[in-house]
């Protein structure tokens, strides 16, 4: 997790729509400003969470390939919207 990630939540044994529906109940529970690092594996979640934050207002701030993962899982980093 990144020192400056206040939250980690990891939706790779998650499929669709569990992996946006745990996402976003996360983000309900942070203060304005704070960020959250997902961990999602490629396909639909890789796909639809990112778009879903966007949609809801949040500020994606990174999403990359987790260092040293040739499986697709991938670190999503989010920054909640001011309030």
């Amino acid at each position: 997790m990144n020192r400056e990630t206040h939250y980690y939540l990891d939706i790779t044994s998650d499929i669709c729509p569990m992996t946006f529906v745990k996402t976003k109940l996360q983000i309900e529970r942070m203060a304005p400003g704070e960020t959250l690092e997902v961990r999602l594996n490629a396909g639909e979640p890789l796909e639809n969470v990112p778009r879903s934050v966007r949609e809801e207002g949040h500020e994606v701030l990174s999403l990359a390939p987790e260092a040293g993962e040739a499986s697709g899982v991938h670190l999503l980093r989010i920054r909640k919207r001011g309030s």
